[in-house]
């Protein structure tokens, strides 16, 4: 019965762009992700997401879409990145351990992002690849190779050394995967591809264009602006793709979603990016069935798969209030400017905007996955570790009310206090964003008779009183002088039968 009820807000923005053609209720031989997995994916509360490849070597910001802004030339430049990347800093015990002590129970790592390098040992081979600065082109010419890690003077899986790693210290995987590739010329014009044809022009909703060629280019012009690249994107055409081309985009996508399902033990979650549009959805529809008989435990991403996903991902935007909806999820939102390397250690946020926002979308029944990428060496920004690494001290101290929590009937008392609740329903946990001074009251909350009532960080018990109006906790002067943590403070409260 619980396959009929999982579903989107209507209003979730990837939704809205493939509600048109995928069937809001899945086929009913179509299995999502048991029981179990939810639950898991609802404990685990905080992670990190990661979005790294050969982007990195030139510090662009928003991963590999800039490759839309450069110049045929730079484009050119760039897909020969990967004969220099080498990132001999790269150990993924190191990661692990960084990230335990952060407090992340679970990471996000990028395959492929869509400019279509993978940074794992992929078998699959690109046959026909774009030389843009080619004499009266672009033109599309023949080659054969995987656009791999594997053929970059490192050569070694990144991705398996981290599932290794990760199993090793029980931190969740979720590895990303984009389902465009700019790289190989097969797959025009499905996911924006650089190179436009006839067919994407005349029928843009059929290749997931979703607007014709002239307000794709106004919609990119406004992207740029936003994020502040400097535009420089010229039309390049060519021929339509022909049914070749076409089975082989398509044997080459499952194959590599197929790999990253196959080849590195438990993956806990999938993060599917972007969508192929209705001229593939049967054939995507088909792929997912095939990739749940291989995990059957695996949560996916919602994006481009609409009611078929076990998730989804508010972006860089936090819900003003809990979420409408029963399907699970997860705030994604950098911690810098982008998901990928920041140089600028000005433009990282701070420990406290990672607590509050923990905080409030834990409170609201949902999870929080913060952004951050390593630069070209595969090392982390000192001002990132030194962030994480604080938000990770007050988790020491006060886990207990972020992880394996659900959100109570009341998720906020006022401006500066919000709640969550133990699975049992036993315990409530107050959490104050701001020092509630030597009082702290709440209407909303009744303790039960005689129980203690503790702040988190110190070792005895609070004085507290109530009545029928409200429950009072006194706070000593001694605790106000010198503060458990710093950025928020949690009460734990047993609740009245």
């Amino acid at each position: 019965m619980r396959e009929r009820i999982i579903r989107l807000p209507q209003n979730e923005t990837h939704w809205k762009r493939v509600k048109s053609y995928v069937e809001e209720i899945p086929d009913s031989d179509y299995k999502h992700a048991p029981e179990d997995a939810y639950n898991s994916f609802r404990d685990m509360k905080y992670g990190v997401r990661i979005h790294w490849g050969i982007y990195s070597i030139w510090f662009l910001s928003h991963e590999s879409w800039h490759f839309l802004a450069l110049s045929n030339k730079k484009r050119q430049e760039y897909q020969e990145l990967y004969k220099s990347f080498n990132p001999i800093g790269f150990d993924a015990e190191d990661w692990m351990d960084f990230f335990e002590r952060a407090g992340f129970k679970c990471f996000a790592f990028t395959t492929k992002h869509h400019e279509g390098f993978s940074m794992y040992d992929t078998k699959t081979r690109v046959k026909r690849r774009i030389n843009w600065i080619a004499p009266g082109g672009p033109i599309i010419e023949k080659c054969d190779l995987a656009y791999s890690i594997m053929e970059t003077p490192f050569k070694r899986d990144i991705v398996k050394e981290l599932c290794d790693a990760a199993h090793k210290h029980d931190i969740k995987i979720d590895l990303y995967f984009s389902h465009p590739d700019w790289y190989d010329a097969d797959f025009r014009p499905y996911g924006f591809h650089p190179l436009i044809t006839p067919d994407s022009i005349l029928h843009p909703k059929k290749y997931a264009w979703g607007v014709s060629y002239i307000r794709f280019i106004y919609g990119l012009f406004r992207y740029n602006k936003k994020i502040g690249l400097a535009l420089n994107f010229k039309p390049n055409f060519a021929p339509n793709v022909s049914k070749e081309e076409t089975t082989h985009t398509l044997e080459r996508h499952r194959a590599q979603l197929i790999e990253i399902l196959s080849n590195y033990g438990k993956i806990d979650m999938v993060c599917l990016d972007m969508w192929m549009g209705p001229d593939l959805w049967p054939y995507m529809r088909e792929t997912m069935k095939i990739l749940r008989k291989i995990q059957p435990e695996t949560m996916f991403r919602a994006r481009g798969i609409g009611n078929y996903g076990d998730y989804y991902t508010p972006e860089c935007a936090i819900p003003d209030d809990p979420e409408n909806t029963n399907m699970p999820w997860m705030v994604i939102y950098p911690l810098a400017s982008s998901f990928s390397y920041d140089p600028n250690g000005n433009k990282y946020k701070g420990s406290k905007w990672i607590l509050h926002n923990l905080i409030d979308i834990v409170s609201k029944g949902g999870n929080f996955m913060v952004g951050i990428g390593p630069d070209s060496n595969g090392k982390w920004h000192p001002q990132a570790i030194k962030d994480l690494e604080e938000a990770g001290a007050w988790l020491k101290i006060n886990g207990e009310a972020i992880y394996n929590t659900r959100m109570w009937t009341h998720w906020k008392e006022g401006k500066n206090v919000r709640f969550t609740k133990s699975k049992d329903w036993k315990f409530v946990y107050i959490i104050c964003l701001k020092w509630p001074g030597k009082k702290l009251k709440s209407k909303v909350v009744r303790a039960k008779v005689n129980s203690k009532i503790y702040m988190f960080g110190l070792d005895k018990e609070l004085a507290w009183c109530q009545n029928d109006k409200e429950l009072m906790i006194k706070i000593p002067q001694s605790v106000c002088e010198q503060k458990p943590c710093k950025h928020a403070w949690v009460f734990k409260i047993e609740l009245e039968s």
